[in-house]
């Protein structure tokens, strides 16, 4: 069942897209009220049907056990069905696009960070802060969600003489949008307006102290994100923002701030060579042999675009690196899922022979 008129305006304000999985899935659930998960906390969700209209729900039980990943439940940024008389949700709905990463440890689980979003903001300062690698695997990530990166530089009223687009050059010849901003001053902000029109939702990433609140405020046009100054020494940043929350835009988007990441692992979904090392994918594309390792085999097309100083060296190196994590991730999630699939046929095994023995006993 469709929104009412009334209903789809206020939704739209929140986000909503008429083309979106999520509005296909309605003709096929019961009557409800459609809301958007604005803010997620350890016992349940707040979430909005409106502006200025949040209200914490109630999840469904079966999303509360352990043995539930974290994927299949509602993240900040999902559509959600709520049961017409109570606050209860009833329903996930399916996202258009999902930006997660592998949780820290050795458990392969996977992370959600914000759903629905059209836009990812990877903020990072100009300072010490300022690290290509580490911009290029927030890439790797993004790029496999399904959203749109944007590069955003902070702090260029501080370091405005950072050399940034030779050490880009690979990054902005993929057609990644690359823009530097003092993030305190709302006319350089303004560079960003483009991508938070109405209907748009975009989600800030970056490492702590890299302005993500700053910015935050600077669009918002008031404080209402608590901002900190950084170490000296290193640039890094406390955890000022603490956990996720949803924020229209006078824009007329809505925007996500998230924490600062200092762990960036990928799940094992992304594809290496899907849009952000493009220019070394073509260039072994060119090589003689299929299997070529790029080291001494002859005709190598990228051993000589390294030679040739056309392809960066770090960049080429962070490109097989990240391609070892990322086939590390899809192994390891697999092995750990055959594992709880063993384990669950082993449990209901058990079960009818407990029962069989109980009664023999009785």
């Amino acid at each position: 069942m469709q929104p009412s008129p009334d209903a789809r305006q206020q939704l739209l304000a929140l986000g909503w897209p008429d083309d979106a999985p999520a509005c296909a899935a309605l003709n096929e659930l019961p009557a409800g009220r459609i809301a958007r998960v604005s803010a997620q906390h350890r016992s349940g969700y707040i979430v909005a049907t409106a502006i200025g209209r949040e209200f914490p729900a109630q999840a469904l039980a079966a999303w509360t056990r352990r043995d539930c990943a974290p994927e299949n439940r509602p993240a900040i940024g999902d559509w959600v069905l709520l049961e017409s008389a109570r606050d209860q949700i009833v329903a996930l709905l399916p996202r258009r696009s999902l930006l997660q990463r592998a949780a820290a440890g050795e458990s392969y689980r996977r992370q959600p960070i914000a759903a629905n979003v059209d836009i990812v903001f990877v903020v990072s300062g100009l300072d010490l802060d300022f690290n290509p690698r580490r911009l290029e695997r927030y890439l790797v990530l993004v790029q496999a969600s399904g959203a749109q990166p944007v590069l955003v530089l902070t702090k260029l009223d501080l370091h405005a003489d950072v050399d940034a687009d030779a050490q880009l050059a690979g990054i902005a010849a993929q057609g990644v949008p690359i823009v530097r901003v003092n993030a305190k001053d709302p006319a350089s902000v303004s560079a960003l307006h483009p991508w938070l029109g109405a209907g748009r939702s975009v989600v800030l990433v970056g490492s702590s102290g890299a302005g993500k609140s700053t910015l935050t405020n600077t669009l918002l046009g008031t404080q209402k994100m608590k901002t900190a100054a950084v170490r000296a020494h290193d640039a890094r940043g406390r955890h000022t923002t603490t956990h996720r929350a949803l924020i229209p835009l006078p824009q007329g988007g809505v925007l996500i701030d998230s924490p600062g990441m200092r762990e960036l692992k990928p799940t094992g979904e992304e594809a290496i060579d899907a849009g952000a090392f493009d220019d070394i994918v073509a260039l072994t594309a060119q090589c003689r042999f299929r299997d070529c390792a790029h080291g001494a085999e002859p005709g190598c097309a990228v051993r000589a675009a390294l030679d040739a100083g056309t392809l960066d060296p770090a960049r080429f190196a962070n490109y097989r690196k990240l391609g070892a994590e990322v086939a590390a991730a899809a192994q390891g999630f697999a092995a750990q899922q055959a594992r709880r699939a063993e384990g669950r046929a082993k449990a209901a095994t058990a079960r009818p022979r407990a029962r069989d023995k109980y009664r023999r006993g009785a």
